[in-house]
């Protein structure tokens, strides 16, 4: 019967690879051991601080699965919390979660000389598999990399998905380069919903006693033990800064745009690439400031990246329109 349900659920897996509309499921542990060669070393291509991640093998597709590494003061509580986010987190720029496993099964075991039966718990997530790696290895400064055309998209793309998170809710909490998956054609997708938290409608923020999250990405109120959604913009203003410099810290705005105007020079449009490079200076630091308040909100950034482009549109246009008469 087992290798029934589990056939039946892997043909289900088979075509939510394919089919980017299907929901999140449960699956049977024993067929995530059977697509990872049972969590075999050789299929491990990722691993953090709470778990390992793999990738899996699925009719002629390819997934991700991540299982959880159970200590003793991680309750089922985190698990749930992050499967609740991952649920209402669909958006082109957020990995898809394909489905969850949580299997709690009794063992024989030897405890001091003697035979006990003891349950073994194993949370196990699994997600569409993104082959190019993180951001973190795409970090440069202006000199070498990637074009800047490139680390806009990176930028817009990573805005749009954090702001899906903010209308629904959720908070990430640890947005850093390594949790930014990069997808074909430079496509952006957040990753890593383990220290997620989602807001009930009349929530503004949360505490904790527990420090969590990423040094050096962390929001100066974490460490009075409090977060927002203004925690998340924090984070998102360094990777805006590291994206444009390949450093983290507080840069000057006209440094940054002088770097990049040495390497755009020579290259078309130059002139309406360097305002996207200045306006995305001043979002990645205006997101840093120390005082929350006073931090964008992801819609308004949305809204400054979408004006800079319908203006640099415009002024395309115009400049077509102007050589056209000339002629």
């Amino acid at each position: 019967m087992d290798t029934k349900i589990r056939t039946i659920h892997k043909v289900d897996l088979e075509r939510m690879v394919l089919d980017e509309s299907a929901e999140p499921t449960y699956l049977p542990l024993s067929l995530l051991q059977e697509i990872t060669d049972s969590f075999s070393d050789d299929q491990q291509i990722g691993s953090g601080g709470s778990a390992i991640v793999y990738k899996g093998t699925v009719g002629k597709g390819m997934v991700a699965v991540k299982k959880l590494s159970i200590t003793i003061d991680m309750h089922e509580n985190n698990f749930h919390k992050e499967v609740e986010c991952l649920m209402k987190a669909k958006h082109k720029n957020i990995v898809r979660f394909l489905g969850y496993c949580s299997d709690t099964q009794g063992m024989v075991g030897d405890y001091d000389g003697k035979f006990v039966m003891a349950d073994v718990r194993n949370w196990v997530l699994c997600f569409e598999y993104i082959p190019n790696g993180s951001l973190d290895k795409y970090i440069t400064d202006a000199s070498c990399g990637l074009k800047w055309r490139d680390r806009y998209r990176i930028i817009k793309g990573t805005c749009e998905g954090l702001l899906h998170l903010h209308e629904n809710r959720i908070l990430h909490l640890d947005l850093k380069p390594g949790n930014i998956l990069i997808a074909d054609h430079m496509v952006p997708k957040i990753a890593d919903f383990g220290l997620s938290r989602c807001l009930d409608e009349d929530q503004t923020r949360a505490f904790t006693s527990h420090l969590c999250g990423s040094q050096g990405y962390l929001a100066p109120e974490f460490y009075r033990g409090q977060f927002t959604f203004a925690s998340d913009i924090y984070s998102l203003g360094i990777i805006i800064v590291e994206i444009l410099t390949g450093e983290k810290g507080y840069p000057e705005e006209e440094n940054v745009v002088a770097n990049w105007m040495n390497q755009l020079e020579a290259s078309d449009q130059w002139h309406t690439q360097l305002e996207q490079v200045r306006v995305c200076t001043k979002i990645g630091i205006q997101c840093m400031d120390l005082n929350p308040k006073k931090r964008p909100v992801a819609r308004h950034i949305l809204d400054r990246l979408d004006k800079t482009e319908i203006t640099i549109e415009t002024g395309i246009s115009g400049s077509s329109v102007e050589q056209q008469c000339k002629m």
